[in-house]
Formats: structure tokens, sequence, C-alpha cells
């Protein structure tokens, strides 16, 4: 699917089956995966649309979804076998969507030889439409992006108990926006010095992480490795550049 078809897609598909349930969901319609993860019934029915989309235009990708790996974990080893893939976020941030917090976003990553190639971002309350190409740039509503100085914003973690902690020359970490789709992009503006996750599952980093290079940025593993979209286990850090990256990954091991 070319790059536009994609995001009209994403935005469709939120004005269909997300944004209808904004502050209007059901108690029928939430539940819980685990203790304190939620999904919704606008969580499964955006991504099976978007999941359909995408096989109809390349049938030969594996589709990660959320929701789908959570039925079927084998998904997550084909995955990272495939010499092409998609991941599906359908709506990142699902308990601030519950909670009626307008910092949700629906995502979807592209990946070719293990490397992120495309990610879109849409966040349907705010009206933001982040877009990024590997080798082409990142943009926001169709303009370029271009990276913010974070001046003296935190180092924020999606890792409740890493809060309060203290760097040296990084300050105190504070919390995110709890949604991959509004942390990746607050980075960019400048909201944050870098954001530090505990997880790295690919649906919820890939779009952000080729979002944040592509504008100038730096994402790898809280052990210091490159970022590698297959990899799930070392926590997830992203800078605006190597020298902030590794002062972060230094403030964790010490």
């Amino acid at each position: 699917m070319e790059t536009a078809a994609v995001l009209d897609l994403l935005a469709d598909v939120a004005a269909e089956v997300i944004t209808p349930r904004f502050r209007a969901l059901a108690e029928h319609q939430v539940s819980e995966k685990n203790p304190g993860d939620l999904v919704t019934v606008a969580d499964h029915e955006s991504e099976v649309l978007i999941t359909e989309a995408l096989r109809a235009a390349h049938p030969d990708a594996v589709v990660l979804g959320e929701e789908a790996q959570a039925q079927d974990p084998a998904l997550l080893d084909r995955f990272a076998a495939a010499d092409h893939a998609f991941t599906v976020d359908p709506v990142d941030g699902t308990k601030n969507f519950v909670n009626g917090s307008p910092d949700h976003a629906v995502m979807v990553g592209e990946v070719r030889d293990g490397l992120v190639v495309r990610g879109w971002i849409w966040q349907p309350q705010h009206r933001a439409a982040y877009v990024a190409e590997r080798g082409g740039g990142a943009w926001l509503n169709g303009e370029p992006l271009t990276w913010t100085a974070p001046g003296d914003s935190p180092v924020r973690t999606a890792r409740r108990r890493w809060v309060g902690s203290t760097f040296p020359g990084l300050g105190r970490l504070e919390l995110t926006w709890a949604c991959c789709g509004v942390d990746y992009p607050q980075l960019v503006h400048g909201h944050a010095r870098a954001i530090a996750y505990h997880h790295s599952k690919p649906w919820d980093h890939v779009p952000g992480s080729l979002l944040v290079q592509e504008a100038g940025g730096h994402v790898g593993f809280l052990d210091g490795s490159e970022y590698d979209p297959r990899t799930v286990g070392p926590g997830v850090v992203g800078a605006p550049d190597r020298a902030t990256f590794d002062a972060v990954v230094a403030g964790f091991a010490a």
C-alpha cells in the first residue's frame, strides 16, 4: 500500500470504530487480558479492519497485531522470521482511551529484512498524523518534522517504579504519556529529554522508533545495543542523540 493509503486507512478505521466509542464505552465493551491490561471492543474491531486491508494489499507479509498475538503467541516468532511484515497497534494507550484521555493512537509499522522501513501514527483526538520512511524523513500532517530542543524537559519513563529516580546530568525521571504513539512524537517535540521503557513489544515501538530516527534521534535497547524490531526482551530508550542515549543507558546500569 502507498504511504498515504495506509494513513487514510488508519484515519478511516478510527472514525468508524474508535472515535464513536471515545468516552462512550459501555462496561461490557472493556475487559482485561491480564490484570490491569485493558482491551476494548474498539481494539478488536480496528485490528481486524486494518489487518484485512494490509493482507489484501500484501498477501505474503506477516501481520503482527497486538490482539492477534495475545491469542496466538507463535505469531511473534513468525514476525521475527519474516522477510516482510507489518505491526498493528489498534488502540495504543488503551487505558487512556478507556479513561477518556485524548492521548491514544492507531499505529502501523512496516519491517523488511529486519529493518523498520515505514511507520504511521494517527492520533484521532489530536488530529495529528505522523509518518516516517527510512531514508526519506519524518512528517507531521504532511509537513517535515524537525527536532525541538528539549531544554530542561525531564527524562520520561513508562515504568512507575522508576519514577523519581535521578540520573547525574539528566535530572529526575517522570512518567510518559502512557502511550507510545504519543510518547515518541512528544520526544521529537522536545517535551522529554529522553524516554525509557521496560518492554519492547514491536507493535508499541516500531512506528515511533523510525519517527525518532528519521527526525535525527537515536533509539536502542536498555543494554546499549541497537534497536531491532525482531527482539523482545531488553527495554527501549529513545533520545535526541547518541550521547543522551548513552547517558540514559549508563544511568540505568549504575
